[in-house]
């Protein structure tokens, strides 16, 4: 990770530089609030100290929050009340006083930057057995690469069971799952869905029955 490190003292900005480093972080130092201003588009996080010599870093973190979305933790000798609110109102996303423990500090910016990163995507939601393909998101069966068409009920009790591929799954969960509170027809209902299913993937292995309780897809 880029960070971005604003602080006027040679000895803090330093020791801080050789720990971020040391963490697998790429720190860039720079003095002034006007070389923040300039370079916080190339960065991951800013590490604004307030007492800057040209301009002061709540200034410098006003600038910065109007146009970005960049994470700053705010790491400054000013611990007074006053300040910290209006740094957090200003947007800083964290506001550490110093002296700061190192430890403390790298947490910090791994739960800022954490909390700032964008959702994964989710992971497609395909389920393999042997040549058997169930695409869960799209609704498609493919069987040695062929596509199968199934019913809508036939399609919903293949993905109760392979959306816990290798789990044993029960009757009772089947039936609750694919048409709600059970009722009379139902269990038979399921039996003739299985059946048509069986038939139509032409691989008797990939749905297991467990005698006494329920079904499994795959494993």
């Amino acid at each position: 990770m880029h960070v971005l490190l604003a602080e006027d003292d040679d000895g803090v900005a330093g020791a801080l530089t050789e720990v971020l480093y040391e963490h697998g972080h790429m720190p860039t130092r720079v003095r002034r609030g006007e070389d923040v201003l300039a370079r916080h588009r190339q960065a991951d996080l800013l590490l604004l100290d307030l007492g800057l010599p040209d301009l002061d870093g709540l200034e410098v973190l006003r600038k910065v929050r109007a146009v970005s979305s960049l994470p700053v933790v705010v790491l400054t000798a000013r611990g007074d009340e006053r300040s910290v609110v209006r740094g957090l109102r200003l947007g800083a996303d964290d506001y550490l006083v110093k002296p700061v423990r190192l430890a403390e500090l790298l947490a910090r910016i791994e739960a800022v930057t954490r909390r700032a990163a964008p959702p994964s995507p989710p992971a497609p939601r395909t389920v393999r057995a042997g040549d058997v393909e169930v695409d869960l998101d799209a609704r498609r069966v493919t069987v040695g690469g062929a596509e199968v068409r199934l019913t809508t009920k036939e399609f919903a009790v293949l993905a109760a069971l392979a959306g816990r591929a290798g789990t044993a799954v029960s009757r009772q969960q089947l039936m609750d799952e694919v048409w709600g509170d059970a009722y009379l027809a139902v269990s038979r209902s399921l039996d003739v869905h299985l059946t048509q299913l069986r038939a139509k993937l032409g691989r008797p292995d990939v749905l297991t029955t467990i005698r006494g309780f329920g079904y499994r897809f795959g494993g």
